[in-house]
């Protein structure tokens, strides 16, 4: 039987990648290993099945990373765990890094002892910066923040144990990735989530700026399979692939959306801006010409999907992150209970 890993499986999108890898039948005697740390998961997320075993867990925790590898030989690793709060983790350096780079550097190194088919990362169009657009995966990252600076140096680090060790990986970088199981109780990531989970309690939805901030916002359905089937296809060996939708929104016509999908009146306060990039989109034409393309999610059908969830499992409770490194510049609502 052949073992997979699946870091952050209790997240987000990693709970819909164990779902999309156990439907797929190359993988049908295959056993999943499913680690998350709970940080910005639930144990509801991971499903019941015979074949996946979860842990909790933290991939910084390198004595239980060598010891899974070790253990249950990982013939493929998709690698989803990460602390993913752009804009917070300019003001929590150590934490970013020692999560989202020392934590990912723990897992290619069980992968390369345990000779690994194939390493699956997902990174993210936070690397490119406040790049021309649309993003090509040819565009050379100039990352601005150090959640991007930490995925690109994983990126490298994997192109190295290519060259090195031949661990073979296929790296994906996808971006504002919506749906149901997403953690809307978290404040400083999940626009979407965020404009749903303050909608809910009767509050308005907060927008950073002038809202005319650009972004592409990507429904689960079509990012998840492509990440699952990565091992299978041969032409993506070794190669990265901007992920998700094309058609770019500001920001204030993605809460008149989600305002109509949740059923209720358009109501917004504009916070002071934040340092972020203002346009950022990527162009997928290497994606779709390796895995094909598929019809996308329109974005007004895919926040009807998700308003339909939201409002089945109501409110939840946000909490500010416990330990800021750098409090100068932080915006004040990140601060507030």
């Amino acid at each position: 039987m052949s073992e997979i890993l699946i870091t952050g499986g209790a997240g987000f999108m990693g709970s819909h990648l164990v779902r999309s890898i156990l439907g797929l039948s190359e993988f049908k005697d295959c056993r999943l290993t499913v680690v998350d740390d709970l940080s910005g998961g639930f144990v509801e997320n991971v499903p019941v099945d015979p074949r996946v075993d979860f842990i909790v867990g933290s991939i910084t925790d390198s004595g239980l990373v060598d010891r899974l590898f070790d253990e249950r030989r990982f013939g493929y690793v998709y690698h989803l765990a990460a602390y993913a709060a752009e804009g917070l983790s300019h003001f929590i350096r150590r934490f970013n890094y020692t999560n989202n780079l020392i934590g990912s550097v723990n897992l290619i190194n069980g992968a390369i002892r345990a000779e690994t088919k194939c390493f699956v990362f997902t990174s993210s169009i936070a690397v490119y910066g406040a790049a021309q657009v649309p993003m090509m995966e040819t565009t050379v990252p100039v990352p601005e923040d150090p959640y991007g600076v930490a995925k690109y140096a994983v990126e490298l680090d994997l192109r190295t144990a290519y060259e090195m060790f031949g661990l073979n990986h296929v790296i994906f970088r996808p971006h504002n990735v919506y749906g149901k199981f997403q953690n809307i109780g978290d404040r400083y990531r999940n626009v979407i989530g965020i404009f749903m989970n303050q909608l809910l309690q009767g509050k308005p939805m907060t927008i950073f700026g002038d809202g005319e901030q650009q972004r592409s916002f990507s429904h689960v359905s079509d990012v998840i399979p492509v990440i699952a089937r990565a091992p299978l296809v041969s032409r993506a060996m070794n190669q990265v692939f901007n992920v998700g939708a094309d058609q770019p929104y500001t920001v204030n016509r993605l809460a008149a959306l989600v305002a109509e999908a949740m059923g209720v009146p358009l109501d917004v306060t504009h916070l002071p801006a934040r340092n972020e990039v203002v346009i950022a989109y990527s162009d997928h034409g290497k994606c779709h010409d390796v895995f094909g393309q598929a019809s996308p999610a329109s974005l007004a059908d895919g926040l009807g999907e998700m308003a339909k969830w939201v409002r089945s499992v109501g409110v939840r409770k946000s909490k500010a992150f416990g330990d800021i490194e750098i409090s100068s510049g932080l915006p004040p609502s990140w601060l507030n209970p």
